[in-house]
């Protein structure tokens, strides 16, 4: 049985509200309390969880974002004279500005369809994260992850794939992402089983 503490932390939770600027979030997608999401977009059925901040994301379908994950962001200039903001054209923390230089632009960060990402990540932007990857909770990524790889660490490297190079192949090639909720309601009953399934569709698509 739940204590009352517990059940108040989780009410307390759901009742703080989510900041979503300049960003498309598909209506069946889901942005949990306390995250912030600017200048992204979140195509269908994926989420993020609590307390997650998410910046210039190009987010795919189906992918499930753990509390705390940080996306994307800006980068300091590392190759100027000082990194500090007070010497560019930003709103910041510190309001004083001893020059206005143009900071460079920020790059997009692209997260794949289907993917899973663990509790406490950090996504460096710029990073490309393919379709069905799997990132372990609180692992740092700095570098293009490939499709269907688990990767883990700090910096995070790759552990294995989850399925053999055909397997990866043929669901690349079948993108079941982009099937229309019919299809996907036809097909799920074999989900739990990915030969069952690329077995079926594959001979679905013959006839």
């Amino acid at each position: 049985m739940y204590s009352l503490a517990f059940i108040w932390s989780k009410i307390f939770k759901k009742i703080r509200l989510s900041s979503v600027r300049n960003s498309d979030i598909h209506k069946t997608s889901v942005i949990e309390s306390g995250s912030n999401v600017v200048n992204s977009s979140f195509a269908r059925y994926s989420y993020c969880g609590y307390d997650c901040e998410i910046i210039f994301t190009r987010i795919g379908s189906f992918t499930s974002i753990s509390n705390n994950v940080h996306i994307g962001g800006g980068a300091h200039p590392l190759t100027w004279v000082g990194m500090s903001p007070v010497f560019y054209d930003n709103v910041d923390s510190i309001k004083k500005k001893f020059a206005m230089h143009k900071r460079p632009e920020s790059l997009e960060t692209i997260i794949g369809n289907d993917v899973w990402i663990g509790q406490s990540t950090l996504i460096k932007q710029g990073i490309t994260i393919g379709d069905g990857a799997v990132i372990g909770m609180g692992s740092v990524v700095t570098r293009d992850v490939e499709p269907y790889s688990v990767v883990a660490g700090n910096p995070a490297k790759l552990i294995k794939k989850r399925f053999d190079d055909a397997t990866i192949a043929e669901l690349l090639q079948v993108k079941w992402w982009d099937l229309s909720e019919e299809e996907i309601e036809k097909y799920a009953y074999c989900f739990n089983n990915t030969e069952v399934f690329l077995d079926t569709f594959n001979k679905s698509k013959i006839k």
